[in-house]
């Protein structure tokens, strides 16, 4: 597996240091990361349309309790100085092109991650974060609890098509807390052998116990 290390932006304006997630409703302080080696599949991806994406794995509804070890007691918001996010490139310039992210809780204590994470893709850390994707599976409102080592799962569709595209190696990420609102922006670099990617139009998955289009 391949692996990056980055610290936390000083600014919204300047995240651009390549690293994981560290995210909080009032902040957090940014920790070392992990980038996952490129699992791009020999596999053929399923057919998906210029609108839509392929229909990703069902979701988990409703809190739910991720492998890992240690207590599960007083479970709360995942904080920026406990998480771990990587990114990968998955299918290339093929059906079914997306970035696979995973974020991994690494402190000692259980806690929780709800809805879709906040993306922008590129440098424009000003710019309007993606929509939800139209093709997603519900069960999204929900809690999805992470004991200390568990994962929780998203997806970046990226639609390559027409003109006027983009070009980027590198997206900023938040987390949503339960009311909806977004805490800081970081930055995530793409690794593996497929790190740039291209894109005309993009949305995001719902968090998942389950890796999305796991072929």
């Amino acid at each position: 597996m391949t692996t990056h290390r980055a610290t936390r932006s000083a600014a919204l304006a300047a995240v651009t240091a390549a690293l994981a997630l560290g995210l909080t409703a009032c902040g957090g302080s940014g920790k070392s990361s992990k980038a996952a080696a490129d699992d791009d599949a020999t596999r053929t991806a399923a057919s998906r349309s210029a609108s839509g994406g392929v229909r990703p794995a069902a979701a988990t509804t409703g809190a739910h309790l991720l492998a890992g070890k240690g207590p599960t007691a007083a479970v709360r918001q995942c904080r920026g100085d406990e998480m771990l996010v990587t990114a990968v490139h998955r299918f290339a310039g093929r059906q079914g092109d997306h970035l696979l992210v995973t974020a991994s809780n690494e402190g000692d204590t259980a806690c929780w991650v709800t809805s879709y994470p906040a993306v922008k893709l590129g440098g424009d850390v000003d710019g309007a974060t993606l929509p939800h994707s139209k093709k997603d599976v519900p069960g999204g409102g929900g809690h999805i609890t992470l004991r200390p080592g568990g994962r929780a799962y998203s997806a970046v569709n990226l639609f390559d098509y027409g003109s006027r595209n983009h070009t980027a190696q590198s997206f900023a990420l938040a987390l949503r807390g339960a009311d909806g609102r977004t805490g800081p922006f970081y930055s995530v670099d793409i690794k593996g052998r497929q790190p740039q990617f291209t894109w005309n139009e993009a949305d995001v998955l719902n968090w998942n116990t389950r890796k999305p289009y796991d072929f």
